[in-house]
């Protein structure tokens, strides 16, 4: 007997075969790798129409295809649409030194490429960037203008806006594309803004963008607020945009015709029953030929129009239909038990991948080999404890990676940050972050207490640090009352102590290289907590320093650093110093501008602290609690720490014992009101945190250090 199964396959294998038919001509190929080739495109000789020949280049894995022969990138072909979708290219442009003003013709197409014309319905034009004003005309005719602000700073609510999708011209901006233009090229008049350098030095690091990328981008694409959005606007507005497929969309006619003169010819388009010319209404001028209403298919193939069949009535035809629909049903409901079996062997593979490259990452930095054993936790243990990073135990995060809350099956609450970049260099500060967080035990430094190896970009797991951070409780609203100067003076001098650990305790000595106030969290007690560590480095005991990547925060990077790229130390002693300020002022390190000069936090404080007039930039609510002799004592170690020269600036060691005098009462710190009158009437050069000559040549000695030790109480 023969099985029913035959003549449903045999069913099956001909409705295919004849969607195949209906799609292209006889004879022609209608795949390249997984995209539909329609006619009237065509990848060889007789099986396309004049202007409509697409490249299959085969040399990829899956192939891709192309328009023409050195064309763009075809990413979709939409016969009901008359569209192409093809991938776009943006155009960067730098501003020129000392020029107001740039003109650019930016070509979205070659000159030749017909009969393909920029959609004005599909696409926007967008521009990536700020401070300028940019102005887009073609033919002589002016269509778009926009001018993209630049975003406030790190934390601001204008860069939250920005994670959330759409650029609201904050970064980018976009413009409408009218119709009637025929676009394949346009012009770009750029008119950059006085204040942009002023703007940029308020920024972080990486939205500093020197100039433009411009592109004519699907709008669907563009518009789309999902959680990448922030990272679509970061690699344009770096111009590392080549990994990104950003489509553009491509009208497109049968020939420069009207339906009345095109039928009158024998090469008319419009060929199968049951279909219709239509004149187009976009930019291009010709037609385009549709399915009657209630017909689908493609109407430039003979009987390419498909509408619903006759009802016979029969009980013959209703046994094989549904005979036909249990069939498919089952296969269906095989398939997708298939699918989920398949999905789940697949991600236990990816995941004993990623634990097996992350795990030798790991053991390679990491001197006891029986602590990666110890910490490590399994994907699932964590998806369980965030109830699957469920976003309502976000904690906090920026734009490497997220924080979440969990409670473990033991009920201990942890803290678990995930990374939502999937690039090399988060594996590495990732990694480096466990090898040293699992090397370091001391109360004022975060504790890591594992990691999960089985994501591409490790999880790590901390404690959880209930009250937030340091920066946070800082610069609070302004009707609300900020940290008492004693809860600040501890906090300072608790993270001395911390890195004065990491410098000089530990096995190896750790730089930090991102002290700032956002890093620093606080517990219930208000107990400071240093933690982010992934770009810190460890620095040999045989070693003064070692030449490295820059890498910190605008505002409390040490200056020498960043010009030499020689890490030591004193580096951590400069972005300390920096916090210091902060904790006295109030005032934020990355945006602040001296309301006369224009400058830097730094050499603002430092300049009125040389002129003895510190009360014009001290927080009000500190100058009130604490009598003004304390408030200058701490006001000169942080100048102490903020010298140019890492070697005229004093250990952190030698801060902490400093602070620690301050902690009591009746303890006096030898030295300092000689050190305050150094101050009186010296200069600062604007720019660095340079105090007049005397002040600035005083480096503390190893002999002052000793005796300052040997006179506090333990």
């Amino acid at each position: 007997m023969r099985s029913p199964v035959v003549p449903l396959l045999l069913l099956a294998q001909l409705a295919t075969a004849a969607a195949a038919a209906n799609i292209a001509l006889a004879g022609c190929d209608s795949k390249c790798g997984d995209l539909d080739v329609p006619y009237p495109f065509g990848t060889s000789y007789g099986c396309h129409r004049t202007g409509f020949k697409v490249t299959c280049d085969r040399s990829y894995q899956p192939p891709r295809l192309f328009l023409q022969s050195a064309g763009p990138e075809v990413l979709d072909i939409s016969v009901r649409n008359s569209t192409v979708r093809v991938r776009a290219t943006p155009s960067s442009f730098a501003a020129g030194a000392g020029n107001a003003t740039a003109d650019v013709t930016v070509r979205v197409l070659p000159a030749n490429l017909r009969p393909y014309i920029l959609s004005a319905a599909g696409n926007s034009l967008v521009l990536v960037g700020c401070g300028f004003q940019a102005v887009a005309s073609a033919a002589a005719a002016t269509f778009g203008s926009c001018a993209p602000s630049c975003p406030a700073g790190a934390g601001g609510e204008q860069e939250n806006k920005l994670r959330r999708g759409g650029c609201h011209a904050v970064g980018c901006c976009e413009s409408p594309i009218p119709a009637g233009l025929a676009l394949r090229s346009f012009h770009i008049h750029f008119s950059w803004q006085e204040d942009r350098n002023a703007t940029a030095a308020a920024r972080p690091p990486a939205w500093v963008a020197p100039g433009a990328s411009v592109f004519a981008v699907e709008q669907e694409w563009w518009r789309d607020r999902d959680n990448v959005f922030a990272v679509k606007m970061s690699l344009l507005s770096s111009g590392n945009a080549s990994g990104l497929v950003i489509p553009a969309v491509l009208d497109w006619t049968l020939d420069n015709s009207s339906c009345a003169a095109a039928a009158r010819r024998s090469d008319f388009g419009c060929v199968s029953e049951h279909s219709e010319c239509v004149d187009s209404t976009s930019s291009a001028y010709g037609y385009v030929c549709r399915c009657n209403d209630g017909y689908d298919g493609n109407p430039y193939v003979s009987d390419g129009c498909q509408g619903p069949r006759t009802h016979v009535g029969s009980g013959v035809y209703f046994a094989m239909g549904f005979g036909i629909g249990m069939f498919l049903l089952i296969l269906v409901l095989a398939a997708i038990f298939g699918t989920k079996r398949l999905k789940i062997r697949r991600a236990r593979k990816l995941r004993e991948r990623f634990f097996k490259q992350n795990h030798g990452l790991l053991l390679r930095q990491l001197v006891d080999k029986d602590i990666a054993e110890k910490m490590i936790f399994s994907l699932e243990e964590l998806e369980k404890a965030t109830n699957m990073f469920d976003e309502a135990r976000i904690l906090g995060g920026g734009g490497h990676g997220t924080v979440y809350k969990g409670i473990l099956s033991n009920q201990h609450v942890v803290a678990i940050k995930k990374s939502i970049v999937v690039i090399q260099k988060e594996i590495d500060e990732f990694i480096n972050e466990v090898a040293i967080l699992s090397q370091i035990n001391h109360r004022n430094v975060v504790k890591l207490f594992g990691c999960c190896l089985e994501t591409e970009v490790p999880l790590l797991v901390y404690e959880f640090i209930p009250n937030g951070t340091l920066y946070a409780h800082l610069h609070v609203e302004s009707c609300h009352k900020s940290l008492p100067w004693k809860d600040r003076l501890r906090i300072a001098f608790e993270v001395a102590c911390s890195l004065a650990y990491l410098h000089s305790a530990a096995s190896t000595s750790v730089v930090h290289r991102d002290i700032k106030t956002s890093n620093v969290l606080l517990d219930d007690r208000l107990t400071a907590k240093v933690s982010d560590f992934g770009a810190s480095r460890g620095i040999t005991i045989d070693q003064s320093g070692v030449t490295t990547g820059v890498q910190g925060t605008h505002g409390y990077m040490d200056p020498e650093y960043y010009h030499t790229r020689r890490l030591t130390d004193k580096s951590d002693v400069y972005s300390y110093g920096v916090m210091l300020v902060e904790l006295l002022t109030r005032k934020k390190p990355s945006m602040y501008l001296s309301p006369d000069e224009g400058v830097s936090l730094v050499a603002h404080f430092v300049t009125l602290l040389n002129q003895d007039k510190l009360s014009e930039i001290l927080d009000e609510q500190i100058m009130v609690e604490e009598g003004e002799d304390e408030l200058k004592q701490v006001s000169a170690i942080a100048a102490m720490c903020l010298r140019l020269k890492g070697e005229d600036r004093p250990t952190i060691r030698y801060v902490e014992m400093r602070l620690q005098g301050l902690q009591g009462s009746d303890i006096y710190i030898s030295g300092m009101e000689e050190q305050l009158g150094d101050l009186n009437g010296q200069t600062c050069q604007e720019g660095d945190a340079r105090v007049g000559n005397n002040y600035s040549s005083r480096q503390y000695s190893m002999e002052e250090e000793i005796m300052l030790s040997a006179s506090l109480q333990r």
